[in-house]
């Protein structure tokens, strides 16, 4: 039998991709379902979910199981459907609870919501090799295929997949195995499954059996095969999710350093989301990047950074220990150490946000300054603004946030309360330690303090 040619794009069926998500993972030892397990910051199933979207699947089915309200919960889509397997009853069984969604005439591509690092080019080949002759199956090479599915081969054609619990001696020597991803008509599936036996080992409905009765129509079993064994790895436990991560993570910094930035350490790195790098970056060891980030030309990351929903302009310096999230930073400007710029915070060039001082829905100016040691928030900062140390917003009354503004060149004293609202004019000063609560015009000199008082012969309490 020889594999057809594929099948134009115009003349391609509808492809249906099922996604199985009803097992309990009970290996986990989790309370959460295991295809809601984090890997990159996203749950196995949705790294699934979106190669689906990404093949242009005319529809997406999930079945699901145990946990499976969480799982619905937390996975929200229009153009998801859903079918419920109540009994674990085998992936055959599982299959056939979406297969009455899925039209007649269109191919249909199995998934699993464990398996989430298959490549979009392979799982693009593998769907390509289908139509109503033929079959299409994903097997992967494995120098240690102890616990997979077994691929038998007649002639150099497959024939069967048998599953290592149903094995023999000679058939648990084959080092090519079943990868679970298979790919057919949906009228085949119709006709096949509800031939499946669970006479075997599991007792359970195998939709591997399905490749032998393929093969007893003398119909062709196309295989592809994945670029990494990891593109197909499922996850079983906690062990195999931390081998995965760090393959993922590994990848990640291998196309990070293609783009040209500098790594500290490929091994000391995490990328949860979309990662965009302009040329010349540096980045230390230990930082995190979280949801959609932009870092622009020559940006340096200092070692142990946490970097969320942001966008750091060209130039850039980011000292160890900060924290940036949902905050825009037109470069250069420079952040930390210990510095956290939290959602709202628009930082323009030449500013500084300080060692251990706190931004959030902050405005602040080209070229001024919050150096360290403050907290400023609601907030809106002109240019060459200095906050000396120690210096708070007092926007929150306990009921509603106020905001503070700030004119261009004023100078706020160390240990300067701003009590919002108000409003200070250009090149205001503050005398340090300050409780300003009234607005403050053009030039003025803003002094709120109590006066001193020195007391004599006072005896400072003493341990009993």
């Amino acid at each position: 039998m020889s594999t057809p040619a594929h099948p134009t794009a115009a003349s391609s069926p509808p492809l249906h991709v099922i996604i199985l998500a009803a097992g309990q993972g009970s290996r986990m030892k989790s309370r959460l379902p295991k295809v809601m397990h984090p890997l990159a910051g996203k749950p196995l199933l949705h790294h699934v979910i979106d190669a689906a979207r990404a093949l242009n699947a005319g529809g997406v089915h999930v079945v699901v199981g145990h946990g499976a309200d969480a799982v619905r919960q937390a996975t929200q889509a229009d153009d998801l459907q859903w079918a419920l397997q109540e009994q674990q009853l085998g992936t055959g069984h599982a299959v056939a609870q979406a297969l009455p969604q899925v039209p007649d005439q269109a191919r249909v591509l199995v998934l699993y919501g464990d398996v989430p690092l298959t490549d979009i080019t392979t799982l693009e080949a593998l769907t390509s090799l289908v139509n109503d002759e033929t079959l299409a199956l994903l097997t992967v090479n494995l120098s240690d295929p102890n616990g997979y599915g077994r691929i038998i081969r007649n002639d150099g054609e497959v024939t069967a997949i048998v599953e290592q619990k149903d094995a023999n001696s000679q058939q648990l020597l084959i080092q090519e195995v079943n990868s679970g991803i298979l790919a057919a008509t949906a009228g085949n599936l119709k006709r096949w499954l509800p031939a499946l036996s669970s006479e075997n080992a599991q007792g359970e409905y195998y939709l591997t059996d399905i490749i032998a009765m393929a093969a007893g129509e003398q119909m062709t079993v196309a295989v592809a095969q994945p670029a990494s064994p990891e593109e197909v790895q499922g996850i079983n436990n906690r062990a195999q999710l931390a081998q995965l991560e760090r393959h993922y993570q590994f990848s990640e910094a291998q196309r990070l350093m293609a783009a040209g930035v500098s790594l500290a350490d490929p091994y000391r790195l995490d990328v949860r989301g979309d990662l965009q790098v302009g040329q010349d970056v540096t980045v230390d060891v230990g930082c995190v990047f979280e949801g959609t980030v932009v870092l622009g030309d020559d940006v340096v990351i200092g070692a142990h950074c946490v970097v969320r929903n942001s966008t750091l302009g060209a130039g850039t310096k980011v000292e160890p220990h900060s924290i940036i999230d949902g905050s825009q930073v037109a470069g250069p400007a420079t952040i930390g150490p210990f510095a956290r710029l939290r959602p709202g915070t628009r930082l323009a060039a030449g500013g500084k946000v300080g060692n251990f001082v706190e931004t959030k829905n902050a405005i602040i100016g080209a070229g001024s300054k919050i150096s360290h040691l403050s907290y400023i928030g609601d907030a809106e900062l002109g240019e060459q603004v200095n906050v000396g140390a120690g210096t708070i917003t007092c926007n929150y009354d306990g009921v509603n946030k106020h905001k503070t503004q700030i004119g261009d060149g004023t100078f706020i004293g160390s240990n300067t309360a701003l009590v919002a609202p108000v409003t200070l004019g250009k090149n205001t000063t503050t005398g340090a330690g300050s409780t300003i609560s009234k607005d403050v015009a053009d030039g003025e000199l803003a002094i709120g303090r109590a006066r001193q008082r020195n007391i004599t012969n006072w005896s400072r309490p003493e341990k009993k």
